[in-house]
């Protein structure tokens, strides 16, 4: 415990974490407007659930491809560079977003900053993980996974203050102020010395691909790609209806927004137990136990019938989901070695985001079918189960290991490195 006081005493490491925490902040606040403004293009365009649905699921797409070009890019390229790059390019297609006038353009630009944003948390995850020493590196990622809370509170903000009185594109417009912010992020981060003290050469995407489904790391990868996929399937297909959830039990806009505002507060607690939890007891017993809440929280929600009930079960949801996200970010990059470090974290992220599509999108399609929320909500209830068993019973505990120590490199198809 004292290494891990003196480390966050060291203005370099503190530097580092509240300058990737703030671009992931950005992210979640981009993110957390598109489910606030879908509740107000409903009424201003007078949008159908499927196109609702549509409008939060096209953000996915782009976030998967986003994952996977970016992740690759990070261990050829560098972390620090496709960070900048993709912080810029999801920003500025916030920003654009403000002046559109169809559908269609507005659908395309919110695919492009999920392009942006897919690839952005990834390659900053994995940063933030290789920049620490082992004993600190999962309470370092949850801690940056915190931002994420962060950033959904000021996106509640704005719903609540600004989307009501200057309307659903100001919001937007907010959402171009990370571009400003990646000036100051050139000079404040470089890649860390783990990456840029490897001298073997840069492994081609193909040579990391194979790695990373090589026998050394399958079974972690495939445990990896189900915990992903159940997580952002349940998240985004929940927190993004979340405020038209609200108006369907009979809230109105304004005190939809307010209330989620309140549940959002939630968040924070959950990543600050999680970061504790994590190098106390491990990633497995974080992951199993606040998915499992998660879960149980979720199937409460859904069936909640007064107003203190529904506070009460959306506390919960956010407090669990929002700790499980911070030890899935923190785990994932444990599980590769450097030079395939950001590939993995990149094509897992990928293949969550797949998951991400579908769920906002599945949730219009039952709520155009007139399904009761009870039984949307009993779906992703069965999801998070389906992930929480998945790591109980075939992940590894990576508490304290260094991956770049393993008998096992990562380089070829056999799983070795080429000297």
């Amino acid at each position: 415990m004292a290494n891990s006081t003196a480390l966050w005493r060291e203005p370099k490491q503190r530097k580092l974490l509240l300058s990737a925490g703030l671009s992931w902040m950005f992210d979640a606040m981009d993110i957390g407007i598109v489910s606030f403004i879908a509740a107000a293009l409903a009424v201003d365009w007078n949008l159908q659930a499927q196109q609702i649905g549509l409008f939060t699921a096209i953000n996915s797409v782009g976030m998967a491809v986003g994952a996977a070009v970016a992740g690759s890019m990070a261990d050829r390229y560098g972390r620090r560079a496709v960070l900048l790059w993709t912080l810029l390019i999801f920003s500025a297609a916030s920003g654009l977003s403000a002046l559109v006038t169809g559908f269609a353009v507005l659908c395309l630009l919110r695919f492009i900053s999920g392009f942006g944003l897919g690839g952005e948390l990834p390659v900053a995850s994995t940063l933030v993980s290789e920049s620490v020493p082992p004993q600190d590196r999962g309470r370092a990622v949850v801690l940056l996974e915190s931002f994420w809370a962060a950033g959904w509170i000021v996106a509640a903000l704005i719903a609540y203050f600004v989307i009501p009185v200057f309307g659903w594109r100001a919001a937007f417009a907010i959402g171009a102020v990370p571009a400003l912010y990646a000036l100051y992020l050139r000079r404040a981060i470089q890649d860390p010395p783990k990456f840029t003290g490897k001298r073997n050469p840069k492994l081609s995407f193909r040579e990391r691909a194979a790695s990373i489904w090589s026998p050394a790391y399958r079974k972690s990868t495939i445990t990896l790609w189900i915990l992903w996929f159940t997580v952002v399937f349940s998240y985004y297909g929940m927190f993004l209806w979340l405020p038209s959830v609200m108006v369907l039990k009979g809230f109105t806009l304004v005190k939809s927004f307010q209330y989620v505002l309140i549940m959002t507060l939630a968040q924070l607690p959950g990543y600050f137990t999680a970061a504790y939890f994590i190098e106390k007891l491990g990633r497995k017993f974080v992951l199993v136990t606040y998915l499992l809440l998660t879960a149980v929280s979720a199937l409460w929600f859904g069936n909640a019938d007064s107003h203190g009930m529904l506070m009460a079960a959306g506390i919960c949801l956010s407090f669990f989901n929002l700790g499980a996200w911070g030890g899935m970010y923190a785990y994932t990059p444990e599980l590769y070695p450097t030079e395939v470090r950001s590939t993995g974290v990149g094509m897992a992220a990928s293949f969550g985001r797949i998951g991400g599509i579908i769920g906002p999108y599945l949730v219009g399609l039952l709520v155009a079918g007139n399904i009761p929320v009870t039984s949307i909500f009993l779906i992703f209830f069965i999801a998070i189960v389906i992930g929480a068993m998945a790591v109980l019973f075939f992940a590894k505990e990576t508490k304290g290991t260094d991956p770049d120590q393993t008998d096992h490199p990562a380089g070829n198809e056999t799983g070795a490195l080429e000297a």
